[in-house]
């Protein structure tokens, strides 16, 4: 880290601290833009990057639109917006678009996605000269499938019992829909806690995450549903077949596609820097604790 990256968070953490009084969620939205300036000040967010931080930014605001009205319509009505015809449209007009044109693009090579997806195509595979091929994150795999299959079926019981209405099974998959991309730009728990590959290049499971993300649409009885969860499920039998035929394309000792030097996502940089905040904001917030106890 150089001077003016130095300078550059040293500012913001300042910032942050005169705001400690601050809501906890304003205090993250601070942490994030401090991450995005540094990066941008070092030339560090990629077309990749901003493609990640678009996509997010569409989800949160579907997301959040999606809540005002599940909830607004609950408060006042009682009334399920999702079985409404309009809301009906809505969703075919959004999700269709956005998602099912996002995942038909991921069956084909291009430069806006993430080398962890692309690195299953032929073109994207650059021999290194070795033959051992190292997946390390493989034997996590079945356990990341377990945990997700297992804590969803809780969600389907509560569904089933009548709990969580379709409404719930929706607004279930759209914060999924956002955790995919903080996965992808901050924080991964199945990256962390059960495969600990590298990075979003290495990864394993990459492209599970649209299946993963409409999962909680198994269990509502809407054909849209079905041809998103059906098509990501595609996607996925597509990479496991891929890698089941080609291991050596997952593999950073045998594709030099996903080596460091040749990726074109650079966002562990930004992870990096993101932590280092995290740091010094603890430490802020432990001198304070210290100053009131004097």
């Amino acid at each position: 880290m150089n001077n003016s990256e130095s300078i550059m968070i040293d500012d913001y953490v300042n910032y942050i601290r005169r705001k400690a009084h601050c809501k906890y969620q304003s205090i993250l939205v601070e942490i994030v833009l401090a991450s995005i300036i540094v990066n941008m000040g070092k030339g560090k967010i990629t077309k990749v990057g901003i493609y990640h931080y678009i996509r997010l930014i569409i989800r949160i605001i579907i997301f959040m639109i999606l809540v005002y009205y599940y909830i607004f319509h609950k408060v006042t009505d009682g009334i399920d917006i999702f079985n409404s015809s309009t809301i009906r449209d809505m969703a075919i007009i959004v999700i269709f678009i956005m998602f099912i044109v996002e995942m038909v693009f991921r069956f084909f090579p291009n430069t806006l996605e993430s080398p962890g997806c692309q690195k299953q195509f032929k073109q994207n595979y650059v021999k290194t000269g070795k033959t051992n091929i190292v997946i390390e994150d493989n034997h996590g795999v079945m356990l990341v499938a377990l945990i997700w299959i297992g804590g969803n079926a809780v969600f389907g019981i509560l569904h089933t019992l009548g709990i969580f209405d379709d409404g719930i099974m929706i607004l279930l998959a759209s914060v999924y829909s956002i955790g995919d991309i903080v996965c992808i730009l901050f924080f991964c728990p199945f990256q962390s806690w059960f495969l600990h590959n590298k990075c979003c290049a290495t990864c394993r499971i990459y492209n599970w995450d649209y299946a993963m993300m409409f999962t909680p649409l198994f269990f509502i009885n809407r054909w849209w549903g079905w041809v998103l969860l059906g098509t990501a499920f595609v996607l996925m039998l597509r990479w496991e077949l891929t890698f089941y035929n080609f291991p050596e394309r997952f593999s950073e000792e045998t594709n030099g596609y996903i080596k460091c030097a040749n990726c074109n996502e650079k966002l562990c940089t930004h992870k990096k820097q993101l932590s280092g905040l995290w740091k010094r904001l603890a430490t802020i917030k432990q001198k304070k604790i210290k100053d009131l106890e004097l």
